[in-house]
């Protein structure tokens, strides 16, 4: 079976389980069936054949498959399961929004593909910092083993939204949200 077709086969199998909220992904244990010419880039663009798809429909539509492994990234169906590259996180927050205030604020953050979740101890947000370029690099937990790289316009916002606090004996600048401390670096 061709690239091509594997890929129309596996957008067929996911259109219909789509609709119905998140598929199963964790429970599905089909054969690996190779690498397909599909990546996501640093800023949330998913390429197919080195062409950006532009259709966020389908986007969304397969990012409802998508599973990590250890450090590797699939489309996961009952049937099969193919290799995707994604050059850091599979998923981008584009939003974020402030509900509440002080230590019992909730900050609700949207992707790129319309996962939608509260930072939150379920879904934490961390920072590491970039080995090159000394630069913060901030992730939010969405789902199941995935993250979204927080977009640098919703990071300001979190910054313009920290506050000092102790932490293990320094001083920390973070943010509240669902009662829990996230640190972003320290003051």
């Amino acid at each position: 079976m061709s690239e091509s077709e594997r890929t129309g086969d596996l957008l067929g199998q996911i259109s219909g389980a789509a609709k119905k909220g998140l598929p199963p992904v964790h429970l599905w244990n089909p054969p690996f069936c190779g690498d397909i010419d599909m990546r996501i880039a640093r800023d949330g663009t998913w390429f197919y054949q080195g062409t950006p798809i532009g259709r966020p429909a389908m986007v969304r539509l397969f990012s409802t498959v998508l599973r990590r492994d250890d450090d590797r990234f699939f489309l996961v169906t009952p049937v099969e399961k193919v290799g995707i590259t994604v050059d850091d996180a599979p998923f981008v927050v584009t939003q974020v929004t402030v509900e509440g205030s002080g230590e019992s604020q909730r900050l609700r953050c949207m992707t790129n593909v319309e996962d939608e979740v509260i930072i939150s101890a379920e879904h934490p947000l961390r920072v590491e910092t970039d080995v090159q370029s000394e630069e913060p690099r901030p992730y939010v937990h969405i789902r199941a083993n995935l993250e979204a790289l927080v977009s640098r316009s919703v990071f300001y916002q979190l910054v313009e939204l920290a506050v000092p606090y102790p932490q293990d004996g320094q001083q920390w600048l973070g943010v509240w949200s669902a009662g829990s401390f996230f640190p972003l670096g320290r003051a």
